[in-house]
C-alpha cells in the first residue's frame, strides 16, 4: 500500500526549461493545428460513409457533450468502428459494433468465396432513451442488421436481423411524434419499425421521389442519389443526400414539415436545395453543436474521395439563413482549407485530444483490454445432409418452355409472362412484358429443391428487341430468400446482352450454411436503379427467356467453419487493427510468444477465388486469410516491422504490404529452405487470367538472399504526396535495425480502382503458404512515422528528449496511480531508445508518441491545486474627489489565514485573519479617475498540518470622481 500512495519525484537538471519545450506534434490522423483551427478534410485517413451522433452532457457520465461516429469497413473484421470525439475534429476508436458480421464462406475467405467491396456498407449510429444503436446494411451477407447496447465503449451488442436490405440506411427516431423509429434508405424510401425495433411495420416507398425533382440540375434523373440522413431542426425534417451529376459530387438537401412528405396523412412534399458543390465534399449528415445560449448550431459532416488514402471526412461550418445552410466560406470549401474549431476545451484537454489517433504503433504486448463486442455467440453449422436425388438433375420446371405454356413459371415483381415462338432453341420461349421494376421477370420457386453443401450451375438465354432500348443491356439471375422479409443475392455476374441477339447469363453459387431455405425463389432481372420508370426503355424493356437451367453437384472439399476459428484465443489487439475478412483464431496469437504477433499459415492458397464482376481472379495475397492491417495515413507514412522467419515453411511468403486491389509489398519467400527478401508490385492494368507466381514474384534487382539470418527488419515508406491520386512506396530491409538497404526504386503507382476493394490502401502484415500449412512468422513490433528515408533528414531525438525531460519534472502525487504507472512504462521505453543507437526515425517517433500521449493524458487528470475558502471582493468609490480602491477578504475557513493584497496603488498584508473575520483595506489612489483593473491576493494557511497557499485576482471597475 505504501507504494501506491508514495510521492515519486524525478530528479533532472534543467527540468523546468525542458518542460516548457515539450510541444508534441498532433497525431498522424488529425489536422488540428494546435492553435484553435483545423484543416479539411480531417483525419488524413480512410473513414467513409460517416454517421455522427451526439450524446448531450445531461445524458452521459462525463459532464460534457460527447460524439460518436460509425464508418464503413466492408470486408474487414472487426467492423463498423465506433469512434469518439469531444470536439468533432479529433477522433479515436473506442469499440466496434461487431467482431464478425457473419461466419459464412464469403465473410471468411472460405471455399472460394469472398466479400471484397461488400460486407458492411454505409451505417447509422443513434442514441435514444439510454440505448445506442448501429444500423448496418450488407450487400451480400444477409441484408440489414440492427446492433444495440447500453455501453457503447465496453458493452456487448445485441443483433437483430430484418431479413431484407436497406441501401445506405439511416435510423431516425421521430421525437416530434413520440419517438417513432424509422429507417430512411435508398433514394428516398422509409420503413416504420415496431416499438422494439425488431421488425418492419409499414413501408413508405419513394416518399421523396427523384422524378419529382428531375428538373433540378443538382438532382436530375441519373447518377448517384443516395446516402439519406435525417435531422429535425426548428419544425422541419431535413434529409441530406449525395448526388453526382456531370458538374460534380455534391450535397443536396430536402426539407418538409412532415417526415413522410408527400406520403404523410397531410401531404407536405419536400422542398429541395443544392447545399454544397465544392471540391467533392459530400455524403454525410448535419451535426448539432451547443452554442452556449441553450440552443444548437448545425454544421455539416461530410467526406471527400481522397484516394489512394481513401475517403476522408470533414467537419464543415454552416451559416443558416431562412432555414437553409450555406457551408464553408459562402459555399466554398477549399481542399486543405482552414476553419476555426467550433468546440473549445481546456488547453490540457485540447492537447490530449489532438494526440489521439486511429492508427498506432504497436509492440504486440497483448495489453489491450478485452471488449464486449468480442463476446459474440455463433452457432457453427453441422455438415449438410444432402438429398442425392436432387443432385445432378435439372431443378427448373419447364426450363425450355417446350410445353408451349408458362407452366412452372411465376412473375416476380409484377411482370406478365406468356409463351412466344421467338425461341433460342426449340419452338417456344418465355415473353416478359409489363415490367414495373428492375426485378420484374420470370421466376421459379425452388423451395425444397436447393440445399446447403451443393454447388449450383445456373444459366439462362436472354434476348430483347426494343429499338428504343440501349444497344447493350446487362441481365442477372438472382435468388430471393425469405418471402416478404427478403434477402436478395445475385447468383451470376451482371452479363451484357446485345439488342436483337440471344445472350447467355450464367454463374455458379453455393448457398451459405447460415441462409434459411424455407422460401427460395430464383428470377431473372436487370440491374437495380432507384427510379426505373423515369426511363422505361432503358430499365423496363420487354425481353424473352429460353433454355434456363439449374443443376447442382456436391461441393468438392468444402470447408465448414470450425468452432476454434471463432472462439477467443486470449489475444487482444489494439483497436486500430482489423483483419482482412474474418480471422481464423487458430492461426494467430499474441500469447504463443510474449511480445510478438504470430501468424501461422493455416491454409494453402489455391488461386481458385474470384471477385464479384468485373474484378476477376484473386491474387494469392488477396486470398490469404489472417492478413492484419491498419489504415494508411497521408501525406507520408513510414511503417517498420521486425520478423522472426525461423519458423517459415517452404513456399511460405510473409511481409509488409501497401495493400489494396493493386498492391506493393516487401516480403520474405522461402524456397527449398532458402530465405530471400524482395519487392513485389502488382499495378494496373491487371492481366487476365492471373499468373499467380508471376504476379507475386520479386521485381528484378530486388531479390536478396538472407543466408542464415533468422530475423529481418522491413520498412515501407508510403508517399501519397509524390503524384496526386497515386501512391508510390519505397522498401528497405535490415538485419540489425541499424543499417538499412534500399530494395530498388520507389514502386507504383497504386491507385483507386473502383468498387472491388472500395477502400483506401492499408498497411498490412501477412503470411501465407503456397505448398504446405504449419509454417509461422513472428512480428516483434510495428513502428510508425511520418518521416520518409528519402527526405534525407538526420535522425532527430529532440521531441523524444523533450518528452522525457517533461516527464521527469512531474510529481506522482498529482496524478491517479494507474495513469502514472502507464506513463512510467512509456517513459522507460523512451529512455531506452534515447540511450540507444537507432536506425530509423520510426524507432524514435513510436516511443515519443506513446510517451507524449500518456503525458497529455496526465495533464487532463492532474489533481486540482488546493484552494482556500476565502471570499474576495474589490470595488471603487470617491472620497473627497479622489478614487479609493477597496479590497476585502472574508475568511470562511476554520483556521486563521495570512492575507496579502497587491494593487497598482499599494500593498497591504495581515499575518493572521481569524476564522469568520475579514481583512479590508482602502487604497487611496490620489487620482480623480482610474481605469478598470484587478487586485491580487496571496492567501496561505496551515490545514491538517499541511501548508496551503493560493493566489487569486479580483477585478474592480473604472471610476471618475467629479
Amino acid at each position: 500500500m505504501a507504494l501506491l500512495i508514495s510521492v515519486d519525484v524525478f530528479a533532472s537538471t534543467g527540468a523546468a526549461q525542458a518542460a516548457e519545450e515539450w510541444k508534441p506534434d498532433s497525431s498522424y490522423t488529425t489536422t488540428d493545428t494546435g492553435e484553435g483551427t483545423y484543416a479539411v478534410p480531417m483525419l488524413n485517413s480512410d473513414v467513409p460513409d460517416v454517421s455522427v451522433e451526439r450524446v448531450p452532457a445531461s445524458q452521459n457520465d462525463e459532464g460534457r457533450d460527447t460524439y460518436y461516429m460509425v464508418s464503413t469497413t466492408m470486408h474487414l473484421s472487426p467492423g463498423a468502428p465506433i469512434m469518439k470525439s469531444y470536439d468533432l475534429v479529433n477522433w479515436e476508436i473506442v469499440s466496434y459494433a461487431f467482431d464478425r458480421l457473419d461466419i459464412s464462406d464469403a465473410a471468411s475467405l472460405r471455399n472460394g468465396k469472398n466479400s471484397y467491396g461488400e460486407g458492411q456498407w454505409a451505417s447509422s449510429i443513434r442514441f435514444h432513451d439510454g440505448t445506442f444503436y448501429v444500423l448496418i446494411n450488407s450487400l451480400n451477407l444477409g441484408g440489414a442488421f440492427l446492433y444495440r447496447t447500453d455501453d457503447i465503449e465496453n458493452g456487448a451488442w445485441t443483433k437483430t436481423s430484418f431479413g431484407r436490405g436497406f441501401h445506405d440506411p439511416s435510423l431516425f427516431f421521430d421525437d416530434a411524434n413520440g419517438g417513432t423509429p424509422y429507417i430512411i434508405y435508398g433514394g428516398v424510401s422509409a420503413v416504420r419499425l415496431n416499438s422494439t425495433l425488431t421488425a418492419v411495420e409499414e413501408d413508405f416507398p419513394d416518399f421523396i421521389r427523384r422524378s419529382d425533382y428531375a428538373d433540378k440540375p443538382y438532382v436530375g434523373s441519373d447518377g448517384i442519389f443516395e446516402g439519406a440522413q435525417v435531422a429535425f431542426i426548428d419544425g422541419y425534417y431535413y434529409v441530406v443526400m449525395i448526388t453526382w451529376r456531370s458538374d460534380g459530387r455534391q450535397v443536396v438537401m430536402f426539407r418538409s414539415t412532415e417526415l413522410l412528405g408527400r406520403l404523410a396523412d397531410t401531404p407536405a412534399p419536400y422542398e429541395s436545395r443544392s447545399a454544397l458543390n465544392s471540391n467533392g465534399f459530400a455524403q454525410g449528415s448535419l451535426v448539432p453543436i451547443s452554442n452556449g445560449a441553450g440552443d444548437d448550431d448545425w454544421h455539416g459532416f461530410f467526406f471527400r474521395d481522397s484516394y489512394p488514402v481513401g475517403r476522408i471526412p470533414a467537419l464543415i461550418p454552416a451559416t443558416w439563413s431562412d432555414g437553409w445552410p450555406t457551408f464553408g466560406n459562402n459555399g466554398d470549401v477549399p481542399v486543405d482549407g482552414v476553419f476555426a474549431k467550433p468546440i473549445r476545451l481546456t488547453p490540457e484537454q485540447e492537447r490530449f485530444e489532438r494526440l489521439k489517433s486511429i492508427v498506432v504503433s504497436d509492440d504486440f504486448d497483448n495489453d489491450a483490454p478485452h471488449r464486449g463486442y468480442q463476446d459474440e455467440q455463433w452457432t457453427v453449422p453441422t455438415p449438410p445432409d444432402i438429398d442425392e436425388s436432387l443432385v445432378g438433375t435439372e431443378l427448373f420446371s419447364n426450363p425450355g418452355v417446350e410445353s408451349g405454356s408458362t407452366e412452372g413459371w411465376i412473375a416476380n415483381d409484377g411482370a406478365t409472362l406468356s409463351a412466344t415462338t421467338d425461341a433460342h432453341t426449340g419452338s417456344t420461349a418465355l415473353a416478359v412484358t409489363g415490367r414495373n421494376a428492375t426485378g420484374s421477370g420470370p421466376a421459379q420457386n425452388v423451395t425444397g429443391k436447393v440445399q446447403h453443401g451443393v454447388t449450383y450451375d445456373v444459366s439462362a438465354w436472354v434476348k430483347y428487341d426494343n429499338p428504343a432500348s440501349p444497344e447493350t443491356k446487362q441481365f442477372l439471375i438472382t435468388a430471393r430468400y425469405g418471402g416478404n422479409n427478403t434477402t436478395f443475392t445475385n447468383l451470376t455476374p451482371a452479363t451484357t446482352v446485345t439488342r436483337g441477339s440471344w445472350g447467355k447469363v450464367s454463374g455458379s453459387f453455393t448457398i451459405p450454411a447460415t441462409q434459411a431455405l424455407s422460401d427460395v425463389r430464383i428470377f431473372i432481372e436487370t440491374p437495380w436503379v432507384s427510379d426505373p420508370s423515369s426511363d422505361p426503355d432503358t430499365h423496363l424493356m420487354d425481353y424473352k427467356v429460353d433454355d434456363v437451367s439449374l443443376v447442382g453437384h456436391p461441393s468438392v472439399g468444402g470447408e465448414l467453419p470450425h468452432p476454434d476459428e471463432i472462439a477467443p484465443n486470449g489475444s487482444n489487439l489494439d483497436l486500430a487493427w482489423e483483419w482482412n475478412h474474418t480471422p481464423d483464431n487458430r492461426y494467430w496469437s499474441l500469447t504463443d510468444r510474449e511480445g510478438w504477433l504470430r501468424l501461422t499459415a493455416g491454409k494453402v492458397v489455391t488461386g481458385a477465388y474470384t471477385h464479384r464482376a468485373p474484378g476477376g481472379e484473386l491474387t494469392w495475397l488477396e486470398e490469404a486469410r489472417n492478413t492484419l492491417s491498419q489504415r494508411s495515413f497521408g501525406p507520408r507514412q513510414s511503417a517498420e516491422t521486425k520478423l522472426d522467419i525461423s519458423g517459415m515453411g517452404d513456399g511460405d511468403v510473409a511481409g509488409l504490404a501497401a495493400f489494396g486491389h493493386d498492391f506493393s509489398y516487401i516480403g520474405v519467400q522461402r524456397v527449398n529452405g532458402v530465405n530471400t527478401v524482395g519487392v513485389v508490385h502488382r499495378g494496373r492494368p491487371f492481366s487476365a487470367p492471373v499468373d499467380q507466381s508471376a504476379v507475386e514474384s520479386f521485381l528484378p534487382g530486388t531479390a536478396t538472399a538472407l543466408g542464415d539470418a533468422t530475423e529481418v527488419h522491413l520498412k515501407a515508406d508510403l508517399d501519397f504526396a509524390r503524384s496526386p491520386g497515386q501512391l508510390f512506396t519505397t522498401f528497405y530491409y535490415s538485419l540489425d535495425g541499424i543499417d538499412w538497404t534500399t530494395l530498388g526504386d520507389a514502386v507504383g503507382p497504386l491507385e483507386f480502382g473502383g468498387s472491388i476493394h472500395f477502400m483506401g490502401h492499408r498497411a498490412a502484415l501477412f503470411n501465407y503458404a503456397t505448398q504446405q500449412t504449419g509454417g509461422h512468422v513472428d512480428f516483434d513490433r510495428f513502428l510508425l512515422s511520418d518521416t520518409l528515408t528519402s527526405q534525407n533528414q538526420p535522425l532527430d531525438k529532440g521531441d523524444l528528449d523533450a518528452a522525457i525531460s517533461y516527464a521527469e519534472s512531474l510529481d506522482s502525487g498529482d496524478y491517479p496511480v494507474e495513469a502514472w504507472a502507464a506513463m512510467r512504462d512509456a517513459l522507460a521505453e523512451a529512455r531506452a531508445v534515447a540511450a540507444a543507437v537507432v536506425g530509423t526515425q520510426n524507432q524514435i517517433d513510436a516511443p515519443e508518441r506513446a510517451l507524449s500521449y500518456e503525458l497529455a493524458r496526465l495533464g487532463t487528470l492532474k489533481a486540482p491545486a488546493p484552494a482556500l475558502d476565502v471570499g474576495l471582493t474589490a470595488g471603487t468609490r470617491c472620497v473627497a474627489g479622489k478614487v479609493v480602491v477597496t479590497v476585502r477578504a472574508a475568511n470562511a475557513e476554520e483556521v486563521p489565514i495570512a492575507v496579502a493584497f497587491e494593487t497598482p496603488y499599494g500593498s497591504k498584508s495581515w499575518a493572521s485573519v481569524a476564522p469568520g473575520a475579514h481583512a479590508v483595506h482602502a487604497f487611496t489612489t490620489r487620482l480623480v479617475s482610474v481605469p478598470e483593473g484587478a487586485a491580487s491576493a496571496e492567501l496561505s494557511a496551515t490545514i491538517d498540518g499541511e501548508s496551503v497557499s493560493t493566489a487569486s485576482e479580483v477585478p474592480y471597475s473604472a471610476r471618475t470622481c467629479s
